[in-house]
């Protein structure tokens, strides 16, 4: 069995988090990242610190966050006690890198990503250790060529680890980002896995390694496509329209926001993912056959 590294993986997680910043810098072409590092102080529920990294009215980026936190705890929330019992008096580390890219053209999609570990341990006990992540892709006026090139990306990177891992993380990316009360997926999806550990470290840390790459490999070329495309206020309406999906789904059913929030995280870099401005309308309906229309049509899953 492999030794678990958690260093390795703290560092691969920082130098991952300087590779997207460089690259979505390239592809914004006008603004930075600027970076705000942070600590907790003594006495708080949790220690550790992190690097949080926002970019405001780029030439492509409207806003967009990418964030690196390594946080500590004495004792799991209830909430994750309760339904994983197997956790109770362990102290714990969770370390990732977490983005989401909201950009100004509505042609260009948002997009997120998440690569993370965790580890619980307890003296005199075998740790327990996962990996989780993914990233997943939402556009308001989607291109059928975006949207296979963003799945092949996915599955190719998927290919190395097993003939089945593509399927069963697109399904699961599917059914997890998905809004109950809108009848509706959140976008076109991608990958998304969680309580990684059937492979040794590993393997799994590989797995992770190449999410991480992939992420920005399938995101760039579709910026660079379509940042350019002409738009006027209709099409910017609309997409601050959906962006309140996007809202919707983080505030109500994402697991990292709750986890964040319930176990006393940095308020700022959590709720990073919120999109600088959306809208609610009541009793939208898009004009028939109109394009604004036919995004529910990749609102359901299907295969690529």
């Amino acid at each position: 069995m492999t030794a678990i590294n958690k260093e390795a993986v703290k560092q691969f997680l920082l130098s991952l988090q300087d590779h997207i910043c460089q690259q979505l810098e390239m592809a914004d072409g006008k603004a930075v990242f600027v970076e705000d590092a942070w600590n907790r102080e003594p006495g708080e529920r949790l220690g550790g610190g992190g690097r949080s990294r926002v970019m405001k009215q780029g030439g492509v980026i409207e806003q967009g966050g990418v964030n690196f936190s390594h946080v500590t705890g004495k004792q799991m929330p209830a909430s994750a006690t309760a339904h994983r019992p197997e956790l109770a008096g362990r102290h714990f580390e969770a370390m990732g890198v977490s983005l989401v890219i909201h950009p100004t053209n509505p042609y260009v999609p948002t997009s997120h990503a998440n690569v993370r570990f965790f580890i619980a341990e307890k003296e005199g006990e075998d740790p327990i250790w996962w990996f989780g992540g993914g990233f997943d892709l939402t556009p308001f006026y989607p291109f059928e060529e975006d949207c296979q090139f963003w799945h092949q990306q996915a599955k190719d990177l998927c290919a190395p680890f097993g003939e089945q891992v593509y399927a069963e993380h697109k399904k699961w990316c599917d059914d997890y980002f998905y809004l109950p009360h809108r009848e509706e997926t959140r976008g076109i999806g991608g990958l998304f896995f969680d309580d990684l550990n059937q492979w040794d470290f590993a393997t799994c840390f590989d797995y992770i390694k190449a999410v991480g790459e992939g992420y920005i490999k399938a995101y760039v070329p579709i910026i660079n496509k379509r940042k350019d495309t002409p738009f006027a206020e209709k099409e910017r309406q609309f997409q601050l329209y959906r962006r309140g999906r996007y809202v919707e789904f983080n505030l109500v059913f994402d697991r990292g926001t709750l986890f964040g929030l319930q176990t006393g995280g940095r308020t700022e870099s959590i709720l990073m993912s919120m999109p600088p401005l959306a809208r609610w309308e009541y009793g939208y309906e898009p004009e028939a056959n109109s394009a604004e229309a036919k995004l529910q049509e990749y609102l359901v899953p299907r295969e690529w």
